[in-house]
């Protein structure tokens, strides 16, 4: 048995492909352009306006957000009050000279502040600080 390839017969199909890869530039493009990212995530909160200098950071702090409707973030990851208590515990463990960042929403209740700041020295951590805005001129 013998295959032999008939010259006559025989074509060679292709894919014209540039108005596909047109189609696809034009929506990564698309994509890009109308793509937000959000600094953080959760809710806004709304910080109060001070005019005194700023605290100095590091990349080891803690950050409790405190949302307008009570609900608590730290370092970026939604948690009940009871999750709060026992992350400061683990935190202070590991290193209690850690700074707490308390970014409060100027709408939440001095009392809520306050407890917060209390069971973050109750966890071991005694370096405490409120995050507020700066004014504008």
């Amino acid at each position: 048995m013998k295959f032999t390839e008939d010259s006559e017969h025989s074509e060679q199909t292709t894919i014209e492909i540039t108005s596909l890869i047109d189609i696809m530039f034009t929506l990564v493009l698309f994509f890009m352009v109308t793509t937000t990212f959000v600094s953080a995530p959760g809710f806004k909160v709304d910080l109060p306006k001070s005019s005194a200098a700023d605290i100095q950071r590091d990349k080891k702090d803690v950050t409790i957000v405190i949302g307008e409707n009570g609900s608590l973030i730290l370092n970026q990851k939604p948690v009940s009050e009871t999750e709060l208590q026992a992350r400061l515990a683990d935190e202070a463990k590991i290193n209690p000279e850690l700074l707490v960042i308390i970014q409060a929403d100027q709408h939440v209740s001095h009392g809520r502040v306050v407890k917060i700041m209390d069971d973050a020295r109750s966890a071991g951590l005694t370096r405490l600080a409120i995050a507020t805005e700066p004014k504008t001129p």
